[in-house]
């Protein structure tokens, strides 16, 4: 079971999420236990305050390392785990990507740390976290709604919370690539109709159709992605083929 550890001081912004779909059937599976701490509680004042104003002045408020030390401490101790990963969602954290959730479905332990205010002290990044991660270019508020998206990417991957564990292999970005498009019954709709090779029955032709469609959104919605894709000769043949088609 992975253990999921989220300070917060908004800890009701967890609840509809953690108690729906995919992370409510990894808990009950037993996949995934889930704990939101409002990091207030820890505040070693008696308003409970966890931020203050910046040294050298400026706009805005900065968190006390304080209330993060010491319940990133009680986390550790609790769960007897030495060796969490430690994440702070921030905007100048790495770039989230699908490798990194698989690097992080590897863990027992994660605790994410969830800001407010115009930043953390710096003490907190140089002896408490493990990795900061940025979910896009962009600010938000806080940084429950990017742990949201890490804890749910993250979940999905276990053993045994999908239906088929075929399903997150499939998934866009876990090949390189962007994923090929989907159809359903009827395979006649209003007139538009599901290609041909998906009701042939062949499935060799399906699969090289799949992966064909999946080269061709990549190459029209996502090009960057063939910087790092690792393609087979035949992946590499069939994208030539597409290059050329759009010249």
């Amino acid at each position: 079971m992975m253990n999921i550890d989220v300070l917060s001081i908004f800890p009701e912004m967890f609840e509809g999420v953690f108690g729906s779909s995919i992370l409510k059937k990894a808990a009950e599976k037993g996949a995934a236990q889930y704990n939101v701490v409002n990091f207030r509680d820890f505040a070693d004042n008696k308003h409970q305050t966890v931020d203050d104003y910046p040294y050298g002045g400026g706009a805005g408020m900065v968190l006390k390392p304080q209330p993060i030390f010491d319940a990133v401490s009680d986390l550790k101790e609790r769960a007897k785990s030495t060796s969490p990963r430690v994440i702070l969602m921030c905007p100048q954290g790495e770039r989230y990507t699908q490798k990194k959730a698989e690097e992080l479905a590897k863990e027992e332990h994660l605790i994410f740390i969830c800001g407010h205010y115009e930043g953390y002290d710096e003490r907190i990044r140089e002896h408490v976290i493990t990795d900061e991660i940025s979910i896009g270019d962009y600010v938000l508020t806080g940084g429950e709604l990017g742990a949201m998206v890490v804890i749910d990417s993250v979940v999905r991957l276990l053993s045994g919370v999908l239906g088929s564990e075929e399903s997150h292999i499939q998934d866009s970005f876990s090949t390189g690539l962007l994923e090929h498009p989907h159809y359903t019954r009827p395979a006649d709709f209003r007139g538009m109709k599901v290609p041909d090779v998906l009701v042939s029955g062949n499935h060799k032709l399906i699969d090289e159709w799949r992966m064909k469609e999946s080269l061709r959104r990549t190459l029209q919605r996502r090009p960057d992605l063939f910087e790092e894709a690792e393609l087979t000769e035949q992946q590499k043949k069939w994208l030539d083929e597409l290059i050329k088609l759009n010249e």
